[in-house]
């Protein structure tokens, strides 16, 4: 599968996640940039100025859960780079009651009982249950536990303190594409297509079985709904809002 996009993919991965979650993506859009983490990292905004650093002048932006508000950001600090802007299992409200317990009872189980403990009660929820096999949930718990715990307690820093986005959806211009499995139960479809509504021209894309590990859990139909985004033309005829 070939990209037609006129500036290169980059790809940004979500919390505890690196460029291992975008295997899928790499080696079906040739040229693709997954970035590597975000280490620890406290900010948003500090990690969307690390990725602006090192990303090419313009780009097509795919944000995976924490890495779509890092997009965001992006967005935010340099509209004119990015042709377009696809966001993946992720949500736009800021913290709930209670998130912050919940974050930071998973960080002090890591440093209780080291990141293994910390990721295996993180990760199984984020697979939707008929992904939870082996040969899907390893790497990715691999990956997760290689992250660690400084890292989980550095990014969930960040993500408490998100930025608002409210103002900021409405104002982007560029083709959108918002995509979730339909079994995620961290951030559920109804979440994503309140995004899609909020942005000119979004399209929304909920993929049937899969759950918050996108990417990974289906990848051949993600990469359909992503060859579909990288063709839209950069300027928008269709400002409706669509639902594969």
């Amino acid at each position: 599968m070939q990209s037609v996009a006129a500036a290169p993919l980059v790809c940004l991965p979500g919390l505890l996640c690196d460029a291992r979650v975008f295997a899928a993506q790499c080696e079906a859009f040739p040229g693709t940039i997954a970035v590597d983490g975000f280490g620890e990292r406290r900010s948003l905004t500090v990690m969307a100025v690390h990725a602006l650093a090192a990303a090419p002048p313009r780009l097509a932006l795919l944000g995976h859960s924490m890495g779509a508000r890092v997009a965001l950001e992006m967005w935010r600090l340099a509209p004119e780079r990015i042709d377009r802007l696809a966001l993946v299992s992720t949500g736009i409200h800021p913290p709930r009651a209670g998130e912050a317990e919940k974050r930071h009872a998973l960080r002090d189980l890591g440093l209780r009982e080291g990141a293994a403990a910390l990721v295996d009660a993180w990760l199984p929820p984020m697979v939707a249950p008929a992904n939870r096999v082996p040969a899907l949930v390893e790497p990715l718990r691999r990956m997760c536990i290689d992250a660690g715990t400084a890292v989980f307690a550095a990014q969930i820093e960040a993500l408490l303190a998100r930025p608002a986005v409210d103002d900021l959806l409405p104002a982007i211009t560029c083709p959108v594409l918002v995509a979730v499995g339909s079994e995620d139960v961290w951030s559920p479809p109804d979440q994503h297509r309140a995004i899609a509504a909020a942005i000119p021209g979004a399209r929304l894309t909920v993929v049937a079985g899969a759950g918050h590990m996108l990417p990974a859990e289906a990848p051949d139909e993600l990469n359909a709904a992503i060859a579909d985004w990288l063709a839209r033309p950069t300027k928008r005829h269709d400002q409706s809002i669509g639902e594969a």
